[in-house]
């Protein structure tokens, strides 16, 4: 190989790599966030169903696993993100359970799975306040 294609393929490569870092971020997680409600006290059912609902609005599927527990899944593309929802009266947290063609490093993820975690955050939060 000339010095020249050398330099060529080792331009290429680099710029592969650095494409591909510029498409990763640190993981993202929703810690108890408050539940903030319009009545004074819902119950845990009212809780549940608006968690299910903002996920749903979404696409994503929301199953609820136990009380206090949701598990859900996105599917977009070839791409798969799943999430437990865990909450109380008090709090909600949404927190990185599985994932499939996300590149998920142990750290680092898709980029894009920040913006659907925020995405079902707000949703949650709009839910919420409509009880």
């Amino acid at each position: 190989m000339t010095s020249a294609a050398y330099k060529l393929v080792l331009a290429l490569v680099t710029i592969t790599v650095l494409a591909a870092c510029s498409r990763m971020a640190p993981l993202y997680n929703v810690s108890a966030m408050p539940v903030v409600a319009n009545k004074p006290s819902p119950a845990m059912d009212d809780v549940s169903k608006a968690i299910v609902r903002a996920g749903a609005g979404l696409g994503w599927q929301m199953v609820p696993a136990q009380p206090g527990l949701i598990v859900g899944t996105l599917s977009v593309r070839e791409h798969q993100a799943v999430v437990d929802v865990n909450y109380t009266l008090q709090t909600y947290s949404i927190t990185y359970k599985n994932s499939n063609n996300l590149n998920y490093d142990g750290q680092n993820i898709h980029k894009n799975y920040n913006g659907w975690i925020q995405n079902l955050d707000k949703a949650i939060k709009a839910q919420l306040a409509n009880l």
